[in-house]
C-alpha cells in the first residue's frame, strides 16, 4: 500500500512518472507547485476512479486537499499524514492522505497517496448516534447532550443550558405502568419543543429530566421566558389512559461565560440549579455562591462522619422545671459538636446537613444511647433513681428509616433503665411524612414506657385529628408563642387555646422561652405544667446538670 522510496520518485523521469504512479494500488497522485498553485502532474487510475478528474499537468487537485497540500509545504516535514473529506455532507467521502516530499532539496513537489476509510467512518458515525440519541424520544441523550454544549466552547457566553425536571413521573411510571410512562415523556417532549425557538436543542438527559441548549442575546431574560414558557405548556393535564394527569416541573437555568472551564460542569450548574427550583417552586438560575454552599456543606457532612465514628460529639442538658416549684423535672439532652478545627458548629448548621445526608440515623442512635449512659450514671451518683426523665429529639427521617423501637429497647436495657424515664420529642412534620407508620412507632415505643411528647406545637401543620388518637403524653408550645407574651394579646390568647386543647385530651404542657419569674408565674396562672428557658439554666454539660439536681440552690 505504501509508495514508493521519495528518493526513486525523484529520479523517475518525467514520461515513466504515470507507469510508476500504477504500481501503488491505492489513489495516488503526483503534485507540482506552478504560477497558480499546485497541479497534478502524474497519477495513477485508481485516483481518477475515486472521483478526481484530472488531465496529467492541468489538472488542479480539490481546493480544500490544495490547502492541505500547502499547509504541508510550508513546514520542514519530509512526509506527514493528514485526514481530508471530499464531496458535500449527505456523499461526503474520507480519506487518510500521506503527502511526502520527492526529496529533501525539491521545495515545490509532493506525491499523495489516499486510504478510503469512508466505511468505517460512517459505522463509526452510525455507532455515535446510536450511544447519543435516546431510543425513546429520538432526541440527544446525556452523553449527546454534552457533545452539543462541548461544541459551542467558543461562544459559551452567549448559550444558556435549562434543565427541566419532571413531577410525580416515577410514581405514574409505577402506577400505570412503563408504558404510560413512555407514553408521557414521548408527549412531555412534543410539548417542550414546541415551547422552545427553532435554533433552541432539546435533550432527554435522564430518566424524567430534559436538557436546552439555547443562544441567547445579550438580555438573558430570554432564556426565563423559555422557562415560563415550557411551565405553561405542560399545565395542560396529559391523557394517559383513561386518566387525566398534570405534570409539574421545576427547571433551572445556568449561563456559559468565563467561569464555566467546560459542557459538562454548565450542566451540573444548571442541574444544581433545578434542585433549588424544586425547593423554592420557582425557576432558578444557578448561582455560584449557592454553589459554594453546598460544597461547604458537603464538606461539613464529611467531617460531621467523621466525628459520628470517631465518638466527637456531646450531649448539653437543658432543665425543665416545674412551673409551681422550680424543681427539675427532667432534662432535654442537646448535641453539640466541637468540629477538628475547634469550632463549635451551632446545631442549626449540622443538624439540617445530617438529615439530608442521612447522617441523622446514627447519630439519632447515639443521642438515645448517650442520654440513657449518663441518666443511670446519675442514677448511680445518688444510689438511686435521681428524680428526673431525659428528652431526646426525633428525627422524622430517624422515624422513617430506622428501627426506633429497637434502638430505645436495647438503650434502656443497657443502662438498665424503665421506659417511664426517658421522654423522645417528635415534630408536627413527623406525622405529616407517614402518619399511620408514626403511630405505629409511637405505640410501641409506650408499649415501653416511654412518654411522648410533641416538640414545637402550634408551628407546623397540626391535625387535631392526629392528636386524638395519638399516645401523645405531652405537648411543648413553641417559644415563638412564649417570649414576648406578656405584652401581646394575641400571644396569650394562642397559649391559653394550647393549654384549653391539652387539657381536653388529657396532655400535660411544657412551655419553652421562659426567662422571667413574671412569665413563670403568668404560664402556671393560666394552667401551664412546666417551662424551659434561661430563666432555669442554659443548656449545660452532663455534670453541671446533675449538680441543679442534687444541689437544686447551687
Amino acid at each position: 500500500m505504501a509508495l514508493l522510496p521519495d528518493n526513486l520518485l525523484a529520479a523517475i523521469p518525467p514520461g515513466l512518472m504515470e507507469r510508476a504512479m500504477e504500481l501503488v494500488s491505492i489513489p495516488a497522485a503526483h503534485l507540482l507547485r506552478g504560477p497558480d498553485g499546485f497541479r497534478v502532474v502524474a497519477c495513477n487510475m485508481t485516483f481518477r476512479e475515486a472521483g478526481f478528474a484530472c488531465a496529467d499537468g492541468v489538472s488542479p487537485p480539490p481546493p480544500s486537499l490544495a490547502a492541505h497540500v500547502a499547509l504541508f509545504m510550508a513546514s520542514r516535514e519530509l512526509r506527514q499524514e493528514f485526514d481530508w473529506a471530499s464531496g458535500d455532507t449527505v456523499h461526503a467521502r474520507f480519506y487518510r492522505v500521506t503527502a511526502a516530499r520527492t526529496g529533501a532539496d525539491v521545495a515545490d513537489r509532493c506525491t499523495l497517496s489516499l486510504v478510503d476509510y469512508t466505511a468505517q467512518e460512517r459505522t463509526e458515525r452510525s455507532l455515535r448516534r446510536e450511544m447519543t440519541t435516546d431510543s425513546l424520544t429520538g432526541l440527544p441523550n446525556r452523553e449527546g447532550f454534552g457533545d452539543l454544549v462541548d461544541a459551542v466552547d467558543d461562544r459559551r457566553d452567549r448559550h444558556a443550558v435549562l434543565v427541566v425536571d419532571l413531577a410525580r413521573f416515577g410514581r405514574i411510571n409505577a402506577c400505570l405502568g412503563s408504558l404510560a410512562g413512555d407514553e408521557l415523556l414521548i408527549s412531555v417532549a412534543r410539548r417542550i419543543k414546541g415551547a422552545l425557538r427553532a435554533r433552541d436543542t432539546l435533550a432527554r438527559i435522564g430518566g424524567d429530566e430534559f436538557g436546552i441548549l439555547m443562544e441567547i442575546d445579550e438580555d438573558r431574560v430570554e432564556a426565563e421566558h423559555v422557562a415560563r414558557r415550557i411551565e405553561r405548556a405542560l399545565l395542560t393535564p396529559f391523557r394517559l389512559s383513561d386518566y387525566q394527569i398534570r405534570v409539574d416541573c421545576s427547571v433551572g437555568v445556568a449561563f456559559g461565560g468565563d467561569q464555566v472551564d467546560d459542557g459538562e460542569e454548565l450542566i451540573r450548574h444548571a442541574q444544581f440549579a433545578v434542585k433549588r427550583a424544586k425547593e423554592t417552586g420557582r425557576t432558578e438560575v444557578y448561582q455560584a455562591k449557592a454553589f459554594t454552599v453546598a460544597r461547604q456543606e458537603f464538606a461539613m457532612e464529611t467531617r460531621l462522619r467523621r466525628a459520628v465514628e470517631n465518638g466527637q460529639l456531646r450531649h448539653e442538658y437543658q432543665p425543665i422545671c416545674d412551673l409551681g416549684t422550680g424543681r427539675v423535672v427532667a432534662f432535654e439532652a442537646l448535641a453539640r459538636w466541637r468540629d477538628e478545627d475547634g469550632r463549635d458548629v451551632p446545631p442549626s448548621e449540622f443538624i439540617p446537613v445530617a438529615e439530608e445526608s442521612g447522617l441523622i440515623v446514627p447519630l439519632g442512635r447515639w443521642a438515645i444511647e448517650e442520654a440513657t449512659r449518663t441518666l443511670a450514671e446519675w442514677d448511680r451518683d445518688a444510689n438511686g433513681d435521681c428524680g428526673v426523665q431525659v428528652a431526646v429529639n426525633l428525627s422524622p427521617i430517624q422515624l422513617a428509616r430506622d428501627h426506633v423501637v429497637g434502638v430505645v429497647e436495647r438503650a434502656l436495657e443497657a443502662s438498665c433503665l424503665p421506659g417511664r424515664r426517658l421522654k423522645l420529642e417528635l415534630t408536627e412534620s413527623a406525622l405529616v411524612a407517614d402518619p399511620d407508620r408514626t403511630a405505629g412507632t409511637m405505640r410501641a415505643l409506650k408499649d415501653l414506657g416511654a412518654t411522648i411528647a410533641m416538640d414545637d406545637f402550634g408551628t407546623g401543620y397540626s391535625n387535631l385529628a392526629y392528636l386524638q388518637r395519638l399516645p401523645i403524653d405531652i405537648l411543648k408550645i413553641d417559644r415563638s408563642f412564649v417570649t414576648g407574651m406578656l405584652a401581646d394579646r394575641d400571644k396569650v390568647a394562642i397559649v391559653r387555646a394550647v393549654l384549653g386543647l391539652a387539657q381536653a385530651l388529657g396532655m400535660r404542657t411544657v412551655a419553652e422561652g421562659v426567662e422571667t419569674p413574671e412569665l413563670a408565674q403568668t404560664l402556671a396562672a393560666l394552667g401551664c405544667a412546666m417551662g424551659q428557658g434561661f430563666l432555669y439554666s442554659r443548656p449545660v454539660p452532663a455534670e453541671m446538670a446533675y449538680r441543679l439536681i442534687a444541689s437544686p440552690t447551687a
